[in-house]
Protein backbone atom coordinates (compact mmCIF):
# COMPACT_ATOMS: atom_id res chain seq x y z
CA UNK A 1 0.00 0.00 0.00
CA UNK A 2 1.19 3.55 -0.48
CA UNK A 3 1.28 6.55 1.64
CA UNK A 4 1.38 9.33 -0.96
CA UNK A 5 -1.10 11.73 -0.56
CA UNK A 6 -2.27 12.39 -3.89
CA UNK A 7 -4.80 10.05 -3.59
CA UNK A 8 -4.71 9.57 -7.78
CA UNK A 9 -3.45 5.54 -7.34
CA UNK A 10 -0.56 6.48 -9.17
CA UNK A 11 1.41 3.95 -8.00
CA UNK A 12 2.07 -0.13 -8.17
CA UNK A 13 0.63 -1.67 -5.30
CA UNK A 14 2.40 -4.63 -3.38
CA UNK A 15 1.64 -7.65 -3.56
CA UNK A 16 1.71 -9.69 -0.06
CA UNK A 17 4.17 -11.23 2.11
CA UNK A 18 4.71 -14.35 3.68
CA UNK A 19 6.68 -16.34 6.42
CA UNK A 20 6.82 -19.80 8.00
CA UNK A 21 9.17 -21.37 10.41
CA UNK A 22 8.82 -25.15 11.76
CA UNK A 23 10.36 -26.29 14.87
CA UNK A 24 12.23 -23.43 16.92
CA UNK A 25 11.18 -22.17 20.52
CA UNK A 26 10.34 -18.41 19.82
CA UNK A 27 8.47 -19.02 16.44
CA UNK A 28 6.17 -16.54 16.88
CA UNK A 29 8.94 -13.74 17.72
CA UNK A 30 10.81 -14.68 14.96
CA UNK A 31 7.55 -14.58 12.28
CA UNK A 32 6.94 -11.20 13.65
CA UNK A 33 10.39 -10.10 12.96
CA UNK A 34 9.97 -11.73 9.51
CA UNK A 35 6.98 -10.15 8.58
CA UNK A 36 8.75 -6.72 9.58
CA UNK A 37 11.50 -6.99 6.61
CA UNK A 38 8.53 -8.10 4.43
CA UNK A 39 6.46 -5.26 5.77
CA UNK A 40 7.39 -2.95 1.89
CA UNK A 41 5.09 -6.16 0.19
CA UNK A 42 2.26 -4.86 2.26
CA UNK A 43 1.13 -2.59 4.70
CA UNK A 44 -2.71 -2.39 5.35
CA UNK A 45 -3.00 -5.82 7.85
CA UNK A 46 -0.81 -7.92 9.39
CA UNK A 47 -1.47 -11.54 10.95
CA UNK A 48 0.31 -14.97 12.42
CA UNK A 49 -0.89 -17.82 13.27
CA UNK A 50 0.89 -20.64 15.49
CA UNK A 51 0.55 -24.13 16.84
CA UNK A 52 1.39 -25.42 19.94
CA UNK A 53 0.73 -29.32 19.46
CA UNK A 54 -2.81 -28.84 20.90
CA UNK A 55 -4.10 -25.84 19.82
CA UNK A 56 -3.79 -22.95 16.85
CA UNK A 57 -3.57 -19.78 17.87
CA UNK A 58 -4.42 -16.49 16.03
CA UNK A 59 -3.39 -12.85 16.04
CA UNK A 60 -4.88 -10.62 12.71
CA UNK A 61 -5.08 -7.53 12.74
CA UNK A 62 -5.17 -4.29 10.47
CA UNK A 63 -2.00 -2.08 10.07
CA UNK A 64 1.69 -2.07 10.41
CA UNK A 65 3.67 -5.05 11.73
CA UNK A 66 5.83 -3.08 14.08
CA UNK A 67 2.35 -1.08 15.45
CA UNK A 68 0.66 -4.57 15.89
CA UNK A 69 3.30 -7.41 16.87
CA UNK A 70 5.20 -5.13 19.07
CA UNK A 71 4.61 -5.85 22.28
CA UNK A 72 5.77 -9.36 24.32
CA UNK A 73 2.03 -10.03 25.64
CA UNK A 74 0.91 -10.34 21.55
CA UNK A 75 4.01 -12.59 20.96
CA UNK A 76 3.10 -14.48 24.02
CA UNK A 77 -0.74 -15.44 22.74
CA UNK A 78 0.96 -17.33 19.76
CA UNK A 79 2.17 -19.89 21.63
CA UNK A 80 3.99 -22.73 19.90
CA UNK A 81 7.27 -23.86 17.99
CA UNK A 82 5.58 -23.48 14.43
CA UNK A 83 4.14 -20.30 13.46
CA UNK A 84 2.33 -18.82 9.94
CA UNK A 85 2.68 -15.25 9.03
CA UNK A 86 1.46 -12.87 6.53
CA UNK A 87 1.38 -9.21 5.76
CA UNK A 88 -1.36 -7.76 3.48
CA UNK A 89 -1.94 -5.53 0.34
CA UNK A 90 -5.04 -6.57 -1.10
CA UNK A 91 -5.40 -7.22 -4.77
CA UNK A 92 -8.46 -9.37 -4.05
CA UNK A 93 -10.88 -8.95 -1.37
CA UNK A 94 -11.84 -5.69 0.82
CA UNK A 95 -9.29 -4.42 3.22
CA UNK A 96 -11.36 -5.48 6.33
CA UNK A 97 -10.52 -7.80 9.26
CA UNK A 98 -12.03 -11.17 8.18
CA UNK A 99 -9.72 -10.91 4.93
CA UNK A 100 -6.54 -10.52 7.15
CA UNK A 101 -4.57 -13.55 6.78
CA UNK A 102 -3.38 -16.06 7.27
CA UNK A 103 -6.86 -18.06 6.75
CA UNK A 104 -7.34 -20.91 9.14
CA UNK A 105 -10.07 -23.66 9.27
CA UNK A 106 -10.74 -27.03 11.00
CA UNK A 107 -10.69 -29.80 8.64
CA UNK A 108 -11.60 -32.94 8.95
CA UNK A 109 -8.21 -33.69 8.93
CA UNK A 110 -7.66 -31.25 12.00
CA UNK A 111 -6.59 -27.39 11.38
CA UNK A 112 -5.35 -25.97 8.37
CA UNK A 113 -3.73 -22.21 7.58
CA UNK A 114 -2.80 -20.59 4.93
CA UNK A 115 -1.22 -17.56 3.55
CA UNK A 116 -0.82 -16.35 0.07
CA UNK A 117 1.39 -14.03 -2.25
CA UNK A 118 -0.04 -13.69 -5.45
CA UNK A 119 -3.45 -14.02 -7.35
CA UNK A 120 -5.48 -16.39 -8.94
CA UNK A 121 -7.04 -15.57 -12.01
CA UNK A 122 -9.71 -18.22 -12.04
CA UNK A 123 -10.24 -17.79 -8.19
CA UNK A 124 -13.52 -15.46 -8.67
CA UNK A 125 -14.76 -18.40 -11.25
CA UNK A 126 -13.82 -21.18 -8.42
CA UNK A 127 -15.47 -19.25 -5.60
CA UNK A 128 -18.64 -18.83 -7.73
CA UNK A 129 -18.78 -22.55 -8.52
CA UNK A 130 -18.21 -23.42 -4.71
CA UNK A 131 -20.88 -20.76 -3.16
CA UNK A 132 -23.35 -22.61 -6.02
CA UNK A 133 -22.47 -26.04 -4.26
CA UNK A 134 -23.38 -24.91 -1.23
CA UNK A 135 -20.00 -23.67 0.50
CA UNK A 136 -20.01 -20.72 2.77
CA UNK A 137 -17.31 -18.36 2.32
CA UNK A 138 -16.00 -15.82 5.25
CA UNK A 139 -14.09 -13.77 3.62
CA UNK A 140 -14.29 -12.34 0.15
CA UNK A 141 -10.04 -13.02 -0.48
CA UNK A 142 -9.41 -15.73 -3.32
CA UNK A 143 -7.10 -17.81 -0.67
CA UNK A 144 -10.44 -18.48 1.17
CA UNK A 145 -10.73 -20.47 -2.59
CA UNK A 146 -8.10 -22.63 -1.35
CA UNK A 147 -9.62 -23.56 2.20
CA UNK A 148 -12.64 -24.92 0.22
CA UNK A 149 -10.97 -26.61 -2.32
CA UNK A 150 -8.22 -28.59 0.13
CA UNK A 151 -11.47 -29.44 2.53
CA UNK A 152 -13.45 -31.05 -0.87
CA UNK A 153 -10.68 -33.24 -1.88
CA UNK A 154 -11.34 -36.60 -2.02
CA UNK A 155 -7.74 -37.62 -1.66
CA UNK A 156 -6.65 -39.22 1.65
CA UNK A 157 -2.99 -37.44 3.25
CA UNK A 158 -3.02 -33.87 4.04
CA UNK A 159 -0.52 -32.95 1.52
CA UNK A 160 -2.39 -34.82 -1.13
CA UNK A 161 -5.16 -32.92 -0.56
CA UNK A 162 -3.31 -29.74 -0.91
CA UNK A 163 -1.72 -30.43 -4.21
CA UNK A 164 -4.78 -31.73 -5.64
CA UNK A 165 -6.35 -28.42 -5.01
CA UNK A 166 -2.87 -26.70 -6.41
CA UNK A 167 -3.95 -28.47 -9.58
CA UNK A 168 -7.54 -26.59 -9.66
CA UNK A 169 -5.76 -23.29 -9.31
CA UNK A 170 -4.82 -20.74 -12.38
CA UNK A 171 -2.66 -17.91 -11.68
CA UNK A 172 0.04 -17.03 -9.82
CA UNK A 173 0.86 -18.42 -6.61
CA UNK A 174 3.58 -18.58 -3.48
CA UNK A 175 1.94 -20.53 -0.68
CA UNK A 176 2.70 -21.43 2.68
CA UNK A 177 0.39 -23.73 4.97
CA UNK A 178 0.14 -24.86 8.07
CA UNK A 179 -1.19 -28.52 9.77
CA UNK A 180 -1.09 -29.83 12.82
CA UNK A 181 2.35 -31.84 12.15
CA UNK A 182 3.89 -30.22 8.52
CA UNK A 183 4.96 -26.76 7.21
CA UNK A 184 4.06 -26.91 3.45
CA UNK A 185 5.33 -24.62 0.88
CA UNK A 186 4.11 -24.58 -2.98
CA UNK A 187 4.83 -21.83 -5.91
CA UNK A 188 2.89 -21.68 -9.35
CA UNK A 189 4.50 -23.92 -12.09
CA UNK A 190 5.57 -20.88 -13.38
CA UNK A 191 7.21 -19.76 -10.41
CA UNK A 192 5.89 -15.71 -11.21
CA UNK A 193 5.74 -15.35 -7.46
CA UNK A 194 9.09 -15.74 -5.37
CA UNK A 195 9.45 -18.55 -2.17
CA UNK A 196 12.36 -18.80 -0.23
CA UNK A 197 13.86 -21.81 1.74
CA UNK A 198 15.70 -20.88 4.76
CA UNK A 199 17.16 -22.57 8.12
CA UNK A 200 18.05 -21.10 11.64
CA UNK A 201 19.55 -24.00 14.22
CA UNK A 202 17.80 -26.87 12.70
CA UNK A 203 14.65 -24.85 11.76
CA UNK A 204 13.26 -24.32 8.46
CA UNK A 205 11.89 -21.00 6.88
CA UNK A 206 9.90 -20.37 3.84
CA UNK A 207 9.72 -16.77 2.82
CA UNK A 208 8.85 -14.31 0.02
CA UNK A 209 12.25 -12.72 0.30
CA UNK A 210 15.81 -13.46 1.66
CA UNK A 211 15.57 -10.52 3.43
CA UNK A 212 13.47 -11.89 6.20
CA UNK A 213 15.73 -14.28 6.47
CA UNK A 214 18.63 -12.21 7.05
CA UNK A 215 16.66 -10.12 9.83
CA UNK A 216 16.76 -13.16 12.40
CA UNK A 217 20.08 -14.57 11.26
CA UNK A 218 19.09 -17.37 9.17
CA UNK A 219 21.29 -18.99 6.11
CA UNK A 220 19.71 -18.78 2.92
CA UNK A 221 18.96 -22.34 1.29
CA UNK A 222 17.41 -22.15 -1.92
CA UNK A 223 14.68 -20.66 -3.84
CA UNK A 224 11.32 -23.48 -4.17
CA UNK A 225 11.31 -24.11 -7.60
CA UNK A 226 8.51 -23.28 -9.90
CA UNK A 227 6.09 -26.35 -9.16
CA UNK A 228 8.12 -27.27 -6.61
CA UNK A 229 6.41 -28.15 -3.37
CA UNK A 230 8.10 -28.73 -0.16
CA UNK A 231 6.95 -30.55 3.00
CA UNK A 232 8.36 -29.63 6.21
CA UNK A 233 8.26 -32.05 9.25
CA UNK A 234 10.08 -33.31 12.30
CA UNK A 235 11.98 -35.69 9.51
CA UNK A 236 13.32 -33.10 7.65
CA UNK A 237 12.21 -31.70 4.08
CA UNK A 238 10.26 -33.71 1.10
CA UNK A 239 10.30 -32.23 -2.11
CA UNK A 240 7.41 -32.91 -4.17
CA UNK A 241 6.80 -32.23 -8.24
CA UNK A 242 3.05 -32.08 -8.98
CA UNK A 243 3.53 -30.48 -12.21
CA UNK A 244 5.26 -31.00 -15.47
CA UNK A 245 8.40 -29.30 -15.18
CA UNK A 246 8.31 -26.23 -17.62
CA UNK A 247 10.40 -22.85 -17.73
CA UNK A 248 10.25 -20.84 -14.90
CA UNK A 249 9.34 -17.47 -15.80
CA UNK A 250 9.48 -15.15 -12.71
CA UNK A 251 7.88 -11.61 -12.40
CA UNK A 252 10.27 -9.11 -13.50
CA UNK A 253 8.43 -6.43 -11.20
CA UNK A 254 10.57 -8.00 -8.65
CA UNK A 255 13.59 -6.93 -9.67
CA UNK A 256 12.30 -3.26 -10.84
CA UNK A 257 10.25 -2.42 -7.77
CA UNK A 258 8.68 -5.02 -5.43
CA UNK A 259 11.65 -7.12 -3.90
CA UNK A 260 13.66 -4.98 -1.00
CA UNK A 261 17.24 -3.99 -2.30
CA UNK A 262 19.15 -6.08 -0.05
CA UNK A 263 17.49 -9.21 -0.99
CA UNK A 264 19.25 -11.63 -3.69
CA UNK A 265 16.53 -13.02 -6.22
CA UNK A 266 17.74 -15.99 -8.95
CA UNK A 267 21.03 -15.72 -7.86
CA UNK A 268 21.13 -11.87 -8.21
CA UNK A 269 21.38 -8.82 -5.87
CA UNK A 270 18.40 -6.48 -6.36
CA UNK A 271 20.22 -3.66 -5.97
CA UNK A 272 22.98 -4.69 -8.31
CA UNK A 273 20.35 -5.41 -10.95
CA UNK A 274 18.50 -1.98 -10.40
CA UNK A 275 21.85 -0.22 -10.89
CA UNK A 276 22.67 -2.17 -14.02
CA UNK A 277 19.06 -0.84 -15.05
CA UNK A 278 20.28 2.21 -14.29
CA UNK A 279 23.76 1.82 -16.41
CA UNK A 280 21.64 0.44 -19.05
CA UNK A 281 19.01 3.04 -19.36
CA UNK A 282 22.00 5.46 -19.39
CA UNK A 283 23.37 3.60 -22.77
CA UNK A 284 20.32 4.06 -24.37
CA UNK A 285 19.16 7.58 -23.28
CA UNK A 286 21.55 9.79 -22.42
CA UNK A 287 20.80 13.33 -21.52
CA UNK A 288 22.97 16.45 -21.34
CA UNK A 289 22.32 17.47 -17.68
CA UNK A 290 24.16 18.78 -14.99
CA UNK A 291 22.83 16.28 -12.20
CA UNK A 292 20.87 13.34 -11.53
CA UNK A 293 18.33 13.31 -9.20
CA UNK A 294 16.22 9.82 -7.91
CA UNK A 295 12.75 10.33 -7.62
CA UNK A 296 13.26 7.95 -3.93
CA UNK A 297 13.16 5.59 -2.69
CA UNK A 298 12.91 3.07 -5.30
CA UNK A 299 14.68 5.39 -8.26
CA UNK A 300 17.96 5.72 -6.14
CA UNK A 301 20.14 2.61 -7.45
CA UNK A 302 18.83 3.28 -11.41
CA UNK A 303 19.79 6.82 -10.46
CA UNK A 304 22.93 5.62 -9.22
CA UNK A 305 23.74 3.51 -12.53
CA UNK A 306 22.74 6.48 -14.93
CA UNK A 307 25.19 8.51 -13.19
CA UNK A 308 27.88 6.22 -12.63
CA UNK A 309 27.85 5.46 -16.75
CA UNK A 310 26.95 9.19 -17.46
CA UNK A 311 29.77 10.44 -15.25
CA UNK A 312 26.67 13.29 -14.17
CA UNK A 313 26.90 13.88 -10.98
CA UNK A 314 24.51 12.10 -8.38
CA UNK A 315 22.59 14.43 -6.10
CA UNK A 316 19.24 14.01 -3.53
CA UNK A 317 17.67 16.75 -5.33
CA UNK A 318 14.45 15.17 -3.64
CA UNK A 319 14.19 14.48 -0.24
CA UNK A 320 11.85 12.49 1.41
CA UNK A 321 9.45 12.69 4.51
CA UNK A 322 9.60 8.86 6.06
CA UNK A 323 6.95 9.87 8.74
CA UNK A 324 4.13 10.64 6.40
CA UNK A 325 1.82 7.99 7.46
CA UNK A 326 -2.19 6.97 6.09
CA UNK A 327 -3.77 8.55 8.80
CA UNK A 328 -1.59 11.69 9.13
CA UNK A 329 -4.38 14.45 8.40
CA UNK A 330 -8.10 13.68 6.54
CA UNK A 331 -7.76 13.85 2.93
CA UNK A 332 -9.90 16.93 2.10
CA UNK A 333 -8.98 18.94 -1.08
CA UNK A 334 -6.54 20.73 0.23
CA UNK A 335 -4.52 18.50 1.50
CA UNK A 336 -4.89 16.52 -2.17
CA UNK A 337 -3.99 19.79 -3.67
CA UNK A 338 -0.46 19.95 -1.59
CA UNK A 339 -0.08 16.05 -2.50
CA UNK A 340 3.07 14.82 -3.39
CA UNK A 341 4.83 17.94 -0.96
CA UNK A 342 4.16 16.14 2.00
CA UNK A 343 5.87 13.41 1.20
CA UNK A 344 8.55 14.40 -1.15
CA UNK A 345 10.54 17.72 -1.29
CA UNK A 346 13.22 19.95 -3.30
CA UNK A 347 16.42 19.84 -2.43
CA UNK A 348 16.90 23.54 -4.10
CA UNK A 349 20.30 24.70 -3.52
CA UNK A 350 20.50 20.81 -5.48
CA UNK A 351 19.01 21.84 -8.50
CA UNK A 352 18.33 26.19 -8.75
CA UNK A 353 19.62 26.64 -12.23
CA UNK A 354 20.47 22.86 -13.30
CA UNK A 355 19.74 20.70 -15.86
CA UNK A 356 18.02 17.74 -14.05
CA UNK A 357 17.36 14.42 -14.68
CA UNK A 358 14.80 12.64 -12.81
CA UNK A 359 15.63 8.57 -12.24
CA UNK A 360 12.22 6.87 -11.50
CA UNK A 361 11.35 2.84 -11.80
CA UNK A 362 7.94 3.24 -13.42
CA UNK A 363 5.36 5.12 -14.96
CA UNK A 364 1.59 4.02 -14.01
CA UNK A 365 -0.88 7.37 -14.37
CA UNK A 366 1.41 9.94 -14.52
CA UNK A 367 -0.03 12.43 -11.97
CA UNK A 368 2.40 12.02 -9.43
CA UNK A 369 5.77 12.36 -11.98
CA UNK A 370 3.49 15.65 -13.29
CA UNK A 371 3.77 17.19 -9.73
CA UNK A 372 7.66 16.12 -9.14
CA UNK A 373 8.63 17.72 -12.29
CA UNK A 374 6.43 21.02 -11.29
CA UNK A 375 8.08 20.76 -7.96
CA UNK A 376 11.69 20.82 -9.52
CA UNK A 377 11.21 23.67 -12.00
CA UNK A 378 9.39 25.83 -8.89
CA UNK A 379 12.93 25.11 -7.27
CA UNK A 380 14.85 26.35 -10.50
CA UNK A 381 15.82 23.67 -12.51
CA UNK A 382 16.34 24.93 -16.03
CA UNK A 383 15.43 21.54 -17.66
CA UNK A 384 14.18 18.67 -16.42
CA UNK A 385 14.65 15.60 -18.43
CA UNK A 386 12.86 12.29 -17.08
CA UNK A 387 14.33 9.14 -17.32
CA UNK A 388 12.30 5.56 -16.13
CA UNK A 389 13.95 2.34 -15.62
CA UNK A 390 11.83 -0.14 -17.25
CA UNK A 391 9.46 0.27 -20.10
CA UNK A 392 6.43 1.68 -20.65
CA UNK A 393 3.17 0.13 -18.95
CA UNK A 394 0.54 -0.20 -21.30
CA UNK A 395 -1.27 -3.27 -19.72
CA UNK A 396 -2.45 -4.17 -16.60
CA UNK A 397 -1.83 -7.20 -14.32
CA UNK A 398 -3.60 -10.07 -13.11
CA UNK A 399 -0.93 -11.85 -11.15
CA UNK A 400 -0.78 -10.04 -7.70
CA UNK A 401 -0.05 -6.19 -8.68
CA UNK A 402 -2.71 -3.73 -8.06
CA UNK A 403 -2.43 -2.06 -11.59
CA UNK A 404 -4.74 0.55 -12.76
CA UNK A 405 -7.64 -1.04 -15.63
CA UNK A 406 -5.69 -0.50 -19.08
CA UNK A 407 -7.56 2.87 -20.02
CA UNK A 408 -6.13 4.31 -16.88
CA UNK A 409 -2.50 3.56 -17.91
CA UNK A 410 -0.84 6.77 -19.20
CA UNK A 411 1.34 4.89 -21.70
CA UNK A 412 -1.49 2.37 -22.89
CA UNK A 413 -3.26 5.71 -24.02
CA UNK A 414 -0.70 8.35 -24.89
CA UNK A 415 2.55 8.02 -27.48
CA UNK A 416 5.98 9.24 -26.03
CA UNK A 417 5.33 12.60 -27.38
CA UNK A 418 2.43 13.39 -25.21
CA UNK A 419 3.51 11.40 -22.42
CA UNK A 420 6.60 14.07 -22.57
CA UNK A 421 4.15 17.16 -22.53
CA UNK A 422 1.60 15.96 -20.24
CA UNK A 423 4.48 15.48 -17.20
CA UNK A 424 5.48 18.63 -18.85
CA UNK A 425 9.78 17.36 -18.63
CA UNK A 426 12.06 18.49 -21.45
CA UNK A 427 12.63 14.85 -22.53
CA UNK A 428 11.02 11.31 -22.24
CA UNK A 429 12.59 8.01 -22.10
CA UNK A 430 12.26 4.57 -20.95
CA UNK A 431 14.22 1.52 -20.72
CA UNK A 432 13.44 -0.97 -23.74
CA UNK A 433 12.47 -4.45 -22.97
CA UNK A 434 15.98 -5.96 -24.32
CA UNK A 435 17.65 -3.43 -21.88
CA UNK A 436 15.49 -5.00 -18.72
CA UNK A 437 16.64 -8.51 -20.13
CA UNK A 438 20.34 -7.22 -20.85
CA UNK A 439 20.44 -5.35 -17.27
CA UNK A 440 19.19 -9.30 -15.72
CA UNK A 441 21.89 -11.10 -17.68
CA UNK A 442 19.12 -12.45 -20.49
CA UNK A 443 18.75 -11.79 -24.14
CA UNK A 444 15.11 -12.31 -23.79
CA UNK A 445 15.58 -13.01 -27.87
CA UNK A 446 17.43 -15.93 -26.79
CA UNK A 447 14.30 -18.71 -26.41
CA UNK A 448 17.44 -20.84 -24.54
CA UNK A 449 17.33 -18.24 -21.77
CA UNK A 450 14.90 -17.76 -18.93
CA UNK A 451 11.93 -15.90 -19.85
CA UNK A 452 10.36 -13.44 -17.01
CA UNK A 453 6.32 -12.49 -16.38
CA UNK A 454 6.70 -8.90 -18.55
CA UNK A 455 3.05 -8.99 -19.17
CA UNK A 456 2.64 -5.33 -18.26
CA UNK A 457 5.15 -4.64 -21.34
CA UNK A 458 4.38 -6.90 -23.79
CA UNK A 459 0.85 -7.89 -23.11
CA UNK A 460 2.24 -11.51 -22.94
CA UNK A 461 -0.13 -12.95 -20.13
CA UNK A 462 1.54 -16.88 -19.30
CA UNK A 463 -1.62 -18.35 -17.75
CA UNK A 464 -5.18 -18.51 -18.69
CA UNK A 465 -7.27 -15.36 -17.51
CA UNK A 466 -10.61 -17.57 -16.86
CA UNK A 467 -12.09 -14.43 -14.56
CA UNK A 468 -11.87 -12.28 -17.34
CA UNK A 469 -15.32 -13.62 -18.70
CA UNK A 470 -17.93 -12.19 -21.11
CA UNK A 471 -17.84 -8.23 -21.85
CA UNK A 472 -14.40 -7.78 -20.09
CA UNK A 473 -12.58 -10.85 -21.76
CA UNK A 474 -14.23 -9.43 -25.06
CA UNK A 475 -12.96 -5.86 -24.00
CA UNK A 476 -9.36 -7.24 -22.99
CA UNK A 477 -8.72 -8.90 -25.87
CA UNK A 478 -9.41 -5.72 -28.05
CA UNK A 479 -7.11 -3.70 -26.51
CA UNK A 480 -4.44 -6.20 -26.56
CA UNK A 481 -5.14 -6.28 -30.54
CA UNK A 482 -5.02 -2.81 -30.97
CA UNK A 483 -1.89 -2.71 -28.56
CA UNK A 484 -0.21 -5.17 -30.35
Amino acid sequence: MTTDFDLDGDTLREECGVFGIFGHPDAAALTALGLHALQHRGQEAAGIVSFDGERYHSERRMGLVGDQFSKASTIARLKGPVALGHVRYSTTGETILRNVQPLFAELAQGGFAVAHNGNLTNGLTLRQKLISEGAICQSTSDTEVILHLVARSQKGRTVERFIDALKKLEGAYALVALTNKKLIGARDPLGIRPLMLGELNGSYILCSETCALDIIGARFVREIENGEVVVITEDGIESLRPFPRQPARPCIFEYIYFSRPDSILGGRSVYEVRKQMGRQLAIESPAAADVVVPIPDSGVPAALGYAHETGIPFELGIIRNHYVGRTFIEPTQTIRSLGVKLKHSANRPVVAGKRVVLIDDSVVRGTTSVKIVRMMYEAGASEVHMRISSPPIRHPDFYGIDTPEQKALLAATHTLEEMREYIGVTSLAFLSVDGIYRSVGYDHRDASRPQFTDHCFTGDYPTRLTDLSGEAARQQLSLLAEAG
